[in-house]
Protein backbone atom coordinates (compact mmCIF):
# COMPACT_ATOMS: atom_id res chain seq x y z
CA UNK A 1 0.00 0.00 0.00
CA UNK A 2 1.41 3.41 -0.84
CA UNK A 3 1.33 6.48 1.26
CA UNK A 4 -1.28 8.21 -1.19
CA UNK A 5 -3.80 5.08 -0.64
CA UNK A 6 -6.04 5.64 2.17
CA UNK A 7 -6.87 2.54 4.22
CA UNK A 8 -9.65 0.19 4.05
CA UNK A 9 -12.82 2.42 5.36
CA UNK A 10 -13.68 1.11 9.40
CA UNK A 11 -9.98 -0.89 9.06
CA UNK A 12 -8.59 1.06 11.86
CA UNK A 13 -9.69 0.27 15.74
CA UNK A 14 -8.35 2.25 18.80
CA UNK A 15 -7.79 1.53 22.03
CA UNK A 16 -7.83 4.23 24.90
CA UNK A 17 -6.05 2.71 28.37
CA UNK A 18 -7.49 4.69 31.16
CA UNK A 19 -6.62 2.28 34.17
CA UNK A 20 -3.92 4.14 35.90
CA UNK A 21 -4.33 5.20 39.49
CA UNK A 22 -2.11 8.52 38.97
CA UNK A 23 -1.42 8.51 42.85
CA UNK A 24 1.96 11.23 41.63
CA UNK A 25 -0.71 13.55 40.81
CA UNK A 26 -2.36 13.41 44.57
CA UNK A 27 -4.57 14.55 46.14
CA UNK A 28 -6.19 16.12 42.87
CA UNK A 29 -5.62 12.80 41.49
CA UNK A 30 -7.64 10.51 43.87
CA UNK A 31 -9.64 6.91 43.49
CA UNK A 32 -12.64 8.43 43.08
CA UNK A 33 -11.53 10.95 40.13
CA UNK A 34 -7.96 9.56 38.70
CA UNK A 35 -5.80 11.74 36.73
CA UNK A 36 -6.93 11.13 33.38
CA UNK A 37 -10.61 11.80 34.26
CA UNK A 38 -9.09 15.86 35.02
CA UNK A 39 -9.24 18.88 33.33
CA UNK A 40 -5.37 20.29 33.63
CA UNK A 41 -5.68 22.75 30.70
CA UNK A 42 -8.66 24.10 28.50
CA UNK A 43 -12.28 22.99 29.07
CA UNK A 44 -11.21 18.87 28.10
CA UNK A 45 -10.10 16.04 30.31
CA UNK A 46 -7.11 14.27 29.49
CA UNK A 47 -9.16 11.37 28.44
CA UNK A 48 -11.45 13.61 26.31
CA UNK A 49 -8.30 15.25 24.42
CA UNK A 50 -7.10 11.45 24.03
CA UNK A 51 -10.18 10.88 22.04
CA UNK A 52 -10.27 14.16 20.22
CA UNK A 53 -6.97 13.36 19.10
CA UNK A 54 -8.40 9.70 17.68
CA UNK A 55 -11.14 11.43 15.46
CA UNK A 56 -10.78 11.34 11.99
CA UNK A 57 -8.54 8.41 12.50
CA UNK A 58 -10.65 5.93 13.82
CA UNK A 59 -14.60 5.93 13.95
CA UNK A 60 -16.55 6.71 16.74
CA UNK A 61 -18.07 3.05 16.55
CA UNK A 62 -14.31 1.61 16.74
CA UNK A 63 -13.21 3.28 19.65
CA UNK A 64 -12.79 1.14 23.04
CA UNK A 65 -11.54 2.32 26.65
CA UNK A 66 -10.31 0.08 28.88
CA UNK A 67 -10.64 1.66 32.88
CA UNK A 68 -11.26 0.14 36.48
CA UNK A 69 -14.55 -0.77 36.73
CA UNK A 70 -15.13 1.84 39.60
CA UNK A 71 -15.26 4.58 36.77
CA UNK A 72 -16.86 3.20 34.26
CA UNK A 73 -19.76 5.63 34.66
CA UNK A 74 -17.64 8.38 34.91
CA UNK A 75 -16.14 7.44 31.42
CA UNK A 76 -19.21 7.34 29.88
CA UNK A 77 -20.16 10.82 31.36
CA UNK A 78 -17.45 12.48 29.57
CA UNK A 79 -17.29 10.47 26.66
CA UNK A 80 -21.05 10.22 26.25
CA UNK A 81 -21.07 8.48 22.62
CA UNK A 82 -19.72 5.49 23.57
CA UNK A 83 -22.13 2.78 23.73
CA UNK A 84 -22.05 -0.06 26.92
CA UNK A 85 -19.62 -2.16 24.95
CA UNK A 86 -17.49 -0.04 24.50
CA UNK A 87 -16.11 0.63 27.58
CA UNK A 88 -14.65 -1.81 29.71
CA UNK A 89 -14.39 -2.11 33.25
CA UNK A 90 -11.81 -4.63 35.08
CA UNK A 91 -12.57 -5.95 37.97
CA UNK A 92 -8.84 -5.73 39.12
CA UNK A 93 -5.78 -3.46 38.08
CA UNK A 94 -3.76 -6.54 35.95
CA UNK A 95 -1.06 -4.00 34.30
CA UNK A 96 -1.10 -2.81 30.48
CA UNK A 97 -0.76 -6.78 29.12
CA UNK A 98 -4.37 -7.91 29.89
CA UNK A 99 -5.57 -4.61 28.96
CA UNK A 100 -4.09 -4.71 25.58
CA UNK A 101 -4.51 -8.46 24.83
CA UNK A 102 -8.28 -8.10 25.74
CA UNK A 103 -8.68 -5.06 23.17
CA UNK A 104 -7.65 -7.00 20.85
CA UNK A 105 -9.31 -9.87 21.12
CA UNK A 106 -12.82 -7.65 21.44
CA UNK A 107 -11.67 -6.07 17.95
CA UNK A 108 -10.35 -9.36 16.00
CA UNK A 109 -13.84 -10.67 16.72
CA UNK A 110 -14.99 -7.53 14.76
CA UNK A 111 -12.56 -7.73 12.07
CA UNK A 112 -9.60 -10.29 11.74
CA UNK A 113 -7.45 -7.67 9.67
CA UNK A 114 -8.05 -4.85 12.36
CA UNK A 115 -5.29 -2.60 13.19
CA UNK A 116 -5.65 -1.26 16.87
CA UNK A 117 -4.01 1.83 18.00
CA UNK A 118 -3.36 1.81 21.31
CA UNK A 119 -2.64 5.33 23.71
CA UNK A 120 -2.53 5.82 27.39
CA UNK A 121 -5.84 8.31 28.78
CA UNK A 122 -3.39 10.85 30.13
CA UNK A 123 -0.88 12.32 27.70
CA UNK A 124 -0.50 15.83 26.46
CA UNK A 125 0.44 15.99 22.74
CA UNK A 126 0.48 18.90 20.29
CA UNK A 127 -0.07 20.24 17.65
CA UNK A 128 -2.66 17.34 17.49
CA UNK A 129 -2.43 17.66 13.57
CA UNK A 130 1.25 16.07 13.50
CA UNK A 131 0.18 13.57 15.94
CA UNK A 132 -2.30 12.48 13.69
CA UNK A 133 -0.14 12.12 10.89
CA UNK A 134 2.47 10.25 12.75
CA UNK A 135 -0.33 7.79 13.41
CA UNK A 136 -1.16 7.57 9.88
CA UNK A 137 1.88 6.56 9.04
CA UNK A 138 2.06 4.12 11.61
CA UNK A 139 -0.97 2.94 10.21
CA UNK A 140 0.31 2.53 6.91
CA UNK A 141 3.48 0.67 8.37
CA UNK A 142 1.48 -2.28 9.56
CA UNK A 143 -0.86 -2.33 7.03
CA UNK A 144 2.21 -3.09 4.90
CA UNK A 145 3.90 -5.15 7.45
CA UNK A 146 0.81 -6.97 8.98
CA UNK A 147 3.33 -9.07 11.49
CA UNK A 148 5.43 -5.97 12.59
CA UNK A 149 4.60 -3.88 16.15
CA UNK A 150 5.13 0.06 15.44
CA UNK A 151 5.69 2.10 18.36
CA UNK A 152 6.35 6.14 18.09
CA UNK A 153 9.61 7.29 20.22
CA UNK A 154 9.55 10.73 21.70
CA UNK A 155 13.09 12.60 21.10
CA UNK A 156 14.38 13.23 24.70
CA UNK A 157 14.61 16.95 25.53
CA UNK A 158 16.76 16.13 28.59
CA UNK A 159 18.29 12.85 30.87
CA UNK A 160 15.27 11.37 32.15
CA UNK A 161 15.33 9.21 34.95
CA UNK A 162 11.14 8.40 34.65
CA UNK A 163 10.65 7.20 31.36
CA UNK A 164 12.04 4.06 29.77
CA UNK A 165 13.84 4.43 26.66
CA UNK A 166 13.76 2.99 23.17
CA UNK A 167 17.22 2.51 20.73
CA UNK A 168 16.97 3.39 17.35
CA UNK A 169 18.54 -0.02 15.05
CA UNK A 170 18.87 0.09 11.22
CA UNK A 171 17.04 3.08 9.55
CA UNK A 172 14.39 2.34 7.36
CA UNK A 173 12.61 4.45 4.78
CA UNK A 174 11.01 7.49 6.00
CA UNK A 175 7.31 7.26 6.04
CA UNK A 176 5.07 10.29 5.62
CA UNK A 177 8.06 12.51 5.85
CA UNK A 178 8.59 10.90 9.75
CA UNK A 179 11.88 9.27 10.56
CA UNK A 180 11.55 5.25 10.92
CA UNK A 181 14.02 2.71 12.37
CA UNK A 182 13.76 -1.24 13.55
CA UNK A 183 13.76 -0.99 17.40
CA UNK A 184 17.47 -2.58 18.72
CA UNK A 185 16.31 -2.68 22.26
CA UNK A 186 13.88 -1.29 24.87
CA UNK A 187 15.49 -0.29 27.91
CA UNK A 188 14.41 0.14 31.31
CA UNK A 189 14.00 3.35 33.65
CA UNK A 190 18.10 4.52 33.88
CA UNK A 191 20.26 5.68 36.23
CA UNK A 192 21.24 9.46 35.89
CA UNK A 193 24.50 8.85 34.48
CA UNK A 194 23.01 5.91 32.36
CA UNK A 195 20.05 9.17 31.19
CA UNK A 196 22.70 11.22 30.13
CA UNK A 197 24.65 8.89 27.82
CA UNK A 198 21.53 8.14 26.01
CA UNK A 199 20.48 11.35 25.31
CA UNK A 200 24.16 12.42 24.49
CA UNK A 201 24.46 9.52 21.86
CA UNK A 202 21.41 10.83 19.85
CA UNK A 203 20.18 7.27 19.34
CA UNK A 204 17.46 6.96 22.23
CA UNK A 205 13.65 8.11 22.05
CA UNK A 206 12.04 7.64 25.72
CA UNK A 207 8.95 5.23 25.35
CA UNK A 208 5.68 6.66 25.35
CA UNK A 209 3.72 3.87 25.30
CA UNK A 210 1.86 4.67 22.51
CA UNK A 211 1.80 1.41 19.90
CA UNK A 212 0.14 0.44 16.78
CA UNK A 213 -0.25 -2.73 15.64
CA UNK A 214 -2.66 -5.64 13.89
CA UNK A 215 -5.05 -7.11 16.44
CA UNK A 216 -4.38 -10.38 15.02
CA UNK A 217 -0.44 -9.91 15.39
CA UNK A 218 -1.08 -8.90 19.20
CA UNK A 219 -2.69 -12.74 19.66
CA UNK A 220 -0.61 -14.50 17.24
CA UNK A 221 2.42 -12.94 20.03
CA UNK A 222 0.30 -13.81 23.12
CA UNK A 223 -0.60 -17.26 21.67
CA UNK A 224 2.97 -18.12 21.55
CA UNK A 225 4.57 -16.12 24.33
CA UNK A 226 1.96 -15.87 27.06
CA UNK A 227 -0.61 -18.89 26.32
CA UNK A 228 -2.74 -18.52 29.43
CA UNK A 229 -2.81 -14.99 28.73
CA UNK A 230 -4.32 -15.76 25.58
CA UNK A 231 -6.69 -18.29 26.64
CA UNK A 232 -8.16 -15.92 29.64
CA UNK A 233 -8.71 -12.76 27.04
CA UNK A 234 -10.19 -15.08 24.41
CA UNK A 235 -12.48 -16.80 26.69
CA UNK A 236 -13.95 -13.26 27.49
CA UNK A 237 -14.06 -11.61 23.91
CA UNK A 238 -15.89 -15.28 23.39
CA UNK A 239 -18.68 -14.09 26.53
CA UNK A 240 -18.71 -10.67 25.38
CA UNK A 241 -22.06 -10.59 22.93
CA UNK A 242 -23.84 -13.06 25.65
CA UNK A 243 -25.77 -12.56 28.53
CA UNK A 244 -22.66 -14.00 30.69
CA UNK A 245 -20.48 -11.20 29.61
CA UNK A 246 -19.80 -9.72 32.97
CA UNK A 247 -19.84 -13.00 34.75
CA UNK A 248 -17.34 -14.05 32.82
CA UNK A 249 -15.09 -11.27 33.14
CA UNK A 250 -15.43 -10.68 36.73
CA UNK A 251 -14.11 -14.70 36.90
CA UNK A 252 -11.54 -14.52 34.63
CA UNK A 253 -9.83 -11.05 34.21
CA UNK A 254 -8.89 -10.95 37.73
CA UNK A 255 -6.88 -14.41 37.23
CA UNK A 256 -4.72 -12.95 34.37
CA UNK A 257 -0.94 -12.73 34.80
CA UNK A 258 -0.17 -9.04 35.85
CA UNK A 259 2.59 -7.66 33.26
CA UNK A 260 2.90 -4.77 31.17
CA UNK A 261 2.45 -5.31 27.21
CA UNK A 262 6.34 -3.85 27.39
CA UNK A 263 7.50 -7.12 29.08
CA UNK A 264 4.62 -9.48 27.33
CA UNK A 265 5.23 -8.68 24.11
CA UNK A 266 7.46 -5.80 23.06
CA UNK A 267 10.67 -7.05 24.25
CA UNK A 268 10.83 -10.65 22.66
CA UNK A 269 9.05 -9.73 19.08
CA UNK A 270 11.30 -9.92 16.20
CA UNK A 271 9.46 -7.23 14.35
CA UNK A 272 9.40 -3.75 16.33
CA UNK A 273 9.78 -0.33 14.02
CA UNK A 274 9.90 2.76 16.09
CA UNK A 275 8.90 6.16 14.32
CA UNK A 276 10.05 9.84 15.43
CA UNK A 277 7.36 11.53 16.83
CA UNK A 278 7.15 14.89 15.31
CA UNK A 279 5.06 16.40 18.16
CA UNK A 280 5.40 17.72 21.44
CA UNK A 281 4.68 15.57 24.42
CA UNK A 282 4.01 15.26 28.13
CA UNK A 283 3.07 11.88 30.24
CA UNK A 284 1.61 15.14 32.90
CA UNK A 285 3.51 12.56 35.04
CA UNK A 286 3.57 14.37 38.66
CA UNK A 287 2.86 18.25 39.69
CA UNK A 288 6.30 19.79 37.65
CA UNK A 289 4.60 18.85 34.57
CA UNK A 290 2.30 22.11 35.01
CA UNK A 291 5.14 24.57 34.57
CA UNK A 292 5.72 23.05 30.89
CA UNK A 293 2.04 23.05 30.39
CA UNK A 294 1.26 26.60 31.83
CA UNK A 295 3.39 30.10 31.68
CA UNK A 296 4.64 31.47 34.69
CA UNK A 297 5.14 34.44 36.80
CA UNK A 298 7.39 37.43 36.86
CA UNK A 299 9.01 35.29 39.79
CA UNK A 300 8.88 31.96 38.31
CA UNK A 301 5.55 30.64 39.72
CA UNK A 302 3.33 28.80 37.99
CA UNK A 303 0.04 29.14 39.68
CA UNK A 304 -3.78 27.37 39.87
CA UNK A 305 -6.85 29.31 41.90
CA UNK A 306 -6.38 32.39 44.25
CA UNK A 307 -2.93 33.18 45.68
CA UNK A 308 -0.95 36.29 47.31
CA UNK A 309 2.95 35.62 47.33
CA UNK A 310 5.09 37.67 48.88
CA UNK A 311 8.80 36.91 48.28
CA UNK A 312 7.90 33.60 46.98
CA UNK A 313 9.72 32.37 44.08
CA UNK A 314 9.89 29.03 41.64
CA UNK A 315 6.47 27.43 43.26
CA UNK A 316 4.09 25.48 41.78
CA UNK A 317 0.77 26.36 43.79
CA UNK A 318 -2.55 24.68 42.50
CA UNK A 319 -5.94 25.26 45.22
CA UNK A 320 -9.87 25.01 44.72
CA UNK A 321 -12.71 25.60 45.82
CA UNK A 322 -11.83 29.32 46.02
CA UNK A 323 -9.51 28.77 48.40
CA UNK A 324 -7.36 31.49 48.62
CA UNK A 325 -3.26 30.37 49.05
CA UNK A 326 -1.35 33.29 50.69
CA UNK A 327 2.92 32.61 50.69
CA UNK A 328 5.37 34.39 52.29
CA UNK A 329 9.10 34.17 52.01
CA UNK A 330 9.45 30.38 50.16
CA UNK A 331 10.70 29.38 46.93
CA UNK A 332 10.76 25.51 45.02
CA UNK A 333 7.81 24.34 46.64
CA UNK A 334 4.76 21.77 45.48
CA UNK A 335 1.65 23.52 47.38
CA UNK A 336 -1.11 21.89 46.64
CA UNK A 337 -4.61 22.06 48.01
CA UNK A 338 -7.68 19.54 47.07
CA UNK A 339 -10.99 19.84 49.15
CA UNK A 340 -9.75 18.66 52.79
CA UNK A 341 -6.13 17.56 51.50
CA UNK A 342 -2.85 19.36 51.29
CA UNK A 343 0.40 19.08 49.92
CA UNK A 344 3.07 20.87 50.63
CA UNK A 345 6.53 19.67 49.43
CA UNK A 346 9.89 20.47 48.19
CA UNK A 347 9.71 20.35 44.37
CA UNK A 348 12.89 18.04 43.95
CA UNK A 349 10.36 15.82 46.41
CA UNK A 350 8.11 15.41 43.76
CA UNK A 351 8.79 11.54 42.52
CA UNK A 352 7.89 10.62 45.48
CA UNK A 353 4.33 11.82 46.37
CA UNK A 354 3.51 8.16 45.67
CA UNK A 355 5.35 7.18 49.09
CA UNK A 356 3.06 9.54 50.39
CA UNK A 357 -0.04 7.49 49.37
CA UNK A 358 1.59 4.39 49.80
CA UNK A 359 1.75 5.50 53.58
CA UNK A 360 -1.79 7.19 54.22
CA UNK A 361 -2.63 3.31 52.83
CA UNK A 362 -0.94 2.14 55.71
CA UNK A 363 -2.30 3.92 58.33
CA UNK A 364 -6.13 3.43 57.11
CA UNK A 365 -6.42 6.80 56.18
CA UNK A 366 -8.34 5.78 52.84
CA UNK A 367 -11.18 8.45 53.41
CA UNK A 368 -8.12 11.23 52.05
CA UNK A 369 -7.30 8.87 48.84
Amino acid sequence: MSETNPLPPGRVHGLIMAGGGGTRFWPRSRQKLPKQFLTLQGDRSLLQQTADRLEGLVPPENLLVITSKDHVGRTHEQLPHLKPGQVVGEPTGRDTAPCVGLAAALVARRDPEAILVTCPADHVIEPVASFRRALQAACLMVEEHPGAFVTLGIPPTFPSTGYGYIQRGEPLPARMGIEAARVGAFKEKPAAEQAREYVRTGEYYWNAGIFIWKAKAVLDSLQKLRPGLFAGVTEIADAWDTPHRSEVLERVFPTLEKISVDYALLECHPQVLVLRAPFNWDDVGSWLALERLQPQDADGNTVQGKHLGIRTKNCVISGQSGTLITTLGVEDLLIIQDGECLLIARKDEEGNVKQLVEEMKKRQLGNHL
